[in-house]
Formats: structure tokens, sequence, C-alpha cells
């Protein structure tokens, strides 16, 4: 395991995670505490688990985007079971989960292997 690319996709997690929650707290004005832990933790274990992963996926932007896909799904999963909102619809805020897992999950891929040139170990498939 490259340690170097284990800190950035772990970092660009947590930021990633950090901005998500401001784009829930702009939208609702009202975050619980529970949820924001669980907002900035979900999309920290995107970018953990994509540092971790040596899954070869064909490019790094597949591997980001299941990856993104697959750790948004407990999060989604968990606004469809919750209470209703007067304003939004449980699945409209379970697709938006997803959409925004895949493309975080994208762009800490795209950050970690273009930018940083901290490639997965092992070789892409293209």
């Amino acid at each position: 395991m490259k340690t170097k690319r284990l800190i950035i996709t772990t970092l660009l997690g947590l930021v990633f995670g950090i901005a998500c929650y401001y784009m829930v707290l702009v939208n609702t004005h009202e975050v619980s505490k529970t949820l924001a832990f669980n907002i900035i933790l979900g999309r920290t274990l995107i970018g953990f688990v994509i540092g971790i992963s040596r899954f070869p996926l064909g490019h790094w932007s597949i591997h980001g985007i299941l990856l993104g896909l697959i750790f948004s799904l407990p999060t989604g999963i968990g606004f469809l079971l919750a209470p209703e909102f007067p304003d939004v619809n449980h699945k409209t805020i379970f697709i938006a989960t997803l959409i925004m897992g895949m493309v975080f999950g994208f762009l800490i891929e795209l950050i970690t292997t273009v930018l940083f040139k901290a490639r997965q170990r092992g070789k892409y498939r293209f």
C-alpha cells in the first residue's frame, strides 16, 4: 500500500465530506450533529477505501465512481428510512446521495491519480 496515496485520498474524502455537509446545510438550514457526523464520516470513508483498494477495475475513474457508489449506499438507504421532510422527497435525497458519492469518488481518484501522481498499486487494464 502506498502511504502517500492513502493520506491524500483520506484527506480529500474529509474535505469533500465537509463540503457535502455545507451543501446540505445550505439547503436545509438545520442539520443534527448525528447527521453531520454521518455525512462527513461517510465521505471520509470513501476516500480511505479508495486509498487502500487494490481492485483492478480497468481505469482509475471507474474505480472512484464504483467505490463512491458502494459506500454512499448506507447513507442513502438511511435517508429512505428517515422520517418525511416536508420540503424534500426521500427518493430525491437517496438519488442525490448516490450521485454525489459517485462524483466525490471520481474527484478523489482524479486529484490523487492525475494531479498528485499517486496511482493505485498494480496496473490498470485499459
